[in-house]
């Protein structure tokens, strides 16, 4: 990469005088209007802006969307909507393959623990919640201080309100938001189309470009079992993008990581994604040859497969992006240049000596970091059935405290999403439990040595295959009646249930949490140096850039552009007549076949229609499914991907070459007309 920018880029510290180029996931109530306004003649009203947040839908299973009509329709991508996809598949009917489409409202399948979320109020708290943590408190106690005073927040705001209330932390730390959404938990399955549209090309073509994906779905969201009412809704543009003009992207950016310093970014580089690598690889390995055992196996595995091999190619593009000499080197001069300038000036002696805290919290970190992030999080994102008996035994214990004192997703604020998720209906296949659990347990085992007191406790005597077989042959927390009669019971229920995977979860769990505890309190040792950096950082530039992503909605912008790669043209659209000769050159052979009713159907299209498209939009995982609007706030467009030039936008923007990858808003309109003659859909969307 190259031409990373100035000082004030790099850092995260941009102003709307100095950002370079079409940087910035930029918060809605500190939009970039003088940007916007200076580089493009435009500058978005307050009610403009107002329409396009409520018209934004945030999917609890990760990803974004939009509402498209009056009557609660919505669209995403294929692949944000395939956990629903897959959660109502059996083996007898694929829905995450084949796709779906209901020609009435009374076909429209309802979901089993899909929420939605859309952003109503922003109310900021920073005052507040920096007038709790004591100046001179304990790592320990400020975090407690801390996590108690966001939870009063956001109870607070919840009774009063009865929206969903999540306070947001920006800045990493320098101020905090209250963000209140209206949430959807009737939510329909209105029409998919087959996978192998949707994601033509699989896992080759992922992170590439030119790109021919119709990824997309569409859901609706019901109110007292009728259609929910969605006045601030997008209006689609049969015409789709057009070349060179400004496009604008809102949607619920996952996380990046631009402030972090060069300490961070050393152990991120060196560590964590050297680590989720390893793990990733080994656990695409077992699923891509357990699914090549049989048709219903794949089709089990499908969804966890696909999000595996996803995050091991982002995660591979952005370590290759902090192992670019000119990358890390840019961001150590940046940071060498903004300690000088505070140099020498009182006021600024906390944020100068934040540096050091940051590098002295990542050292201590780093010790238990390995074990930290096995135990807490990738052993409960692998094995749903462990993942649902750990969640049973914390909310016994959890639950039992006031709530400013609990694990924060235990909070009463979040207690409806919680409970939405933990008593789904999803299905649970003891096969592919015993696959997952007995990797989990080989991995442990080979990360922490065979005779680890934990590892020994945890194997209880026997093989990593023969233990999980144990378990989960030994386990009813698939059965929701019984995590319900657990959930109700409290600790009691837990201790005399006797089932194996609670049994397993409540040997891990002390050292889980002792090591969580460990991590949040130099998490908040960081965030106060971040905090002080971000004072320092205002004072010198004011308050009109952009924080890090929060997985809170943001609006982006840029251009319908192509770009240079290996001394050759990029355009910046894809037709559907590159579609047909890609899969021609690739002689039809996995993953670039085509659906039947797409070859069927051929001579019916005009294949001139623009089908995929790329822009400098600053994008980053949670964007999939964010929609693309044009000066108007007509949709045009929706985002399911970046290039891999844009991988290492997670730590620094830059265009030279990354793009987003869009759907257009016109290959959508001629596929459900011409190829699935959904013309219900159309008529709604035209409305």
């Amino acid at each position: 990469m190259s031409n990373f920018g100035s000082l004030w880029m790099v850092l995260g510290l941009a102003v709307a005088l100095t950002v370079r180029a079409d940087e910035g996931m930029w918060l809605f109530d500190q939009p970039p209007s003088q940007v916007l306004r200076e580089r493009y003649g435009f500058e978005p009203s307050e009610a403009w802006l107002r329409h396009l947040q409520r018209s934004c839908v945030r999917f609890n299973s990760g990803g974004s969307g939009s509402f498209v009509s009056e009557d609660g329709l919505l669209i995403s991508n294929h692949h944000v909507g395939s956990d629903a996809l897959y959660k109502l598949s059996s083996s007898g009917t694929n829905f995450l393959r084949d796709g779906f489409h209901a020609r009435s409202r009374e076909q429209e399948i309802p979901c089993l623990d899909l929420e939605l979320n859309v952003l109503q109020e922003i109310e900021e708290v920073t005052a507040r919640v920096n007038a709790a943590v004591p100046r001179d408190a304990t790592a320990e106690a400020a975090h407690e201080a801390r996590r108690k005073v966001i939870a009063t927040i956001e109870k607070e705001s919840l009774d009063r309100t009865g929206m969903r209330s999540d306070v947001v932390t920006l800045w990493k730390g320098g101020a905090y938001h209250l963000y209140r959404y209206k949430r959807y938990t009737d939510v329909r399955l209105v029409f998919a189309p087959e996978q192998q549209i949707a994601a033509f090309g699989g896992d080759p073509d992922n992170f590439e470009f030119p790109r021919f994906d119709l990824d997309i779905s569409f859901f609706r969201a019901y109110e007292n079992g009728r259609p929910a009412k969605t006045p601030d809704y997008l209006r689609f543009s049969p015409a789709g993008a057009q070349a060179g003009e400004l496009v604008l992207v809102a949607g619920h950016p996952a996380s990046t990581s631009r402030l972090l310093t060069v300490a961070e970014l050393a152990e991120v580089r060196d560590q964590t994604l050297p680590l989720r690598l390893s793990w990733a690889k080994q656990m695409e390995v077992l699923l891509s040859n357990w699914s090549a055992r049989s048709e219903e196996n794949a089709r089990r595995a499908a969804d966890l497969l696909h999000g595996i091999q996803n995050g091991r190619k982002a995660r591979n593009g952005r370590l290759a992006g902090l192992l670019d000499p000119n990358l890390f080197a840019e961001k150590r001069r940046a940071e060498a240049e903004f300690k000088a300038c505070l140099q020498g000036k009182p006021q600024f002696s906390d944020a100068l000596a934040a540096y050091d805290k940051i590098a002295e919290s990542v050292r201590v970190g780093s010790r238990e970091a390995k074990r930290t992030l096995f135990l807490e999080t990738w052993m409960g994102s692998m094995s749903d059935s462990f993942a649902i008996a750990r969640t049973l035994l914390r909310a016994a214990e959890e639950r039992a405290k006031p709530s400013g004192e609990r694990l924060h997703e235990f909070s009463d604020a979040g207690r409806e999403s919680l409970e939405l998720r933990l008593f789904s209906a999803q299905p649970m296949y003891p096969d592919l439990e015993v696959l997952l659990l007995s990797e989990v347990l080989t991995l442990m085992a080979s990360e922490f040595g065979a005779d680890d007191p934990l590892v020994l406790q945890a194997l209880a005597g026997k093989s990593p295959q023969a233990r999980a077989a144990e378990m989960v042959q030994g386990t009813r927390v698939a059965e929701v009646g019984f995590r319900k009669h657990l959930y109700e019971g409290g600790m009691e229920s837990i201790r005399t249930a006797k089932d194996p995977l609670l049994e397993l979860a409540r040997a891990l769990d002390p050292e889980a949490r002792r090591l969580r505890k460990a991590a949040e309190e130099e998490a908040e040792v960081r965030q106060q140096a971040h905090a002080a950096i971000a004072a320092a950082r205002n004072a010198l530039l004011g308050t009109s850039g952009y924080p890090d992503a929060t997985y809170s909605l943001r609006l982006s912008f840029g251009t319908v552009i192509g770009y240079e790669e290996n001394g050759q043209t990029v355009p910046a659209f894809t037709t559907l007549e590159g579609l047909y000769a890609r899969a021609a050159a690739m002689r039809r052979q996995p993953p670039f076949d085509l659906p039947p009713l797409w070859e069927k159907r051929k001579g019916s299209l005009d294949l001139m229609t623009h089908f995929n498209f790329v822009s400098t939009a600053d994008i980053i995982g949670g964007n999939s499914g964010s929609p693309v609007v044009d000066r108007s706030g007509s949709f045009v467009g929706i985002i399911f991907d970046g290039n891999l030039a844009s991988l290492p936008w997670d730590y620094m923007f830059s265009q030279t070459q990354g793009r987003a990858i869009s759907v257009d808003a016109s290959a959508i309109v001629h596929a459900l007309d011409r190829v699935y003659e959904a013309r219900e859909l159309l008529r709604e969307l035209s409305r």
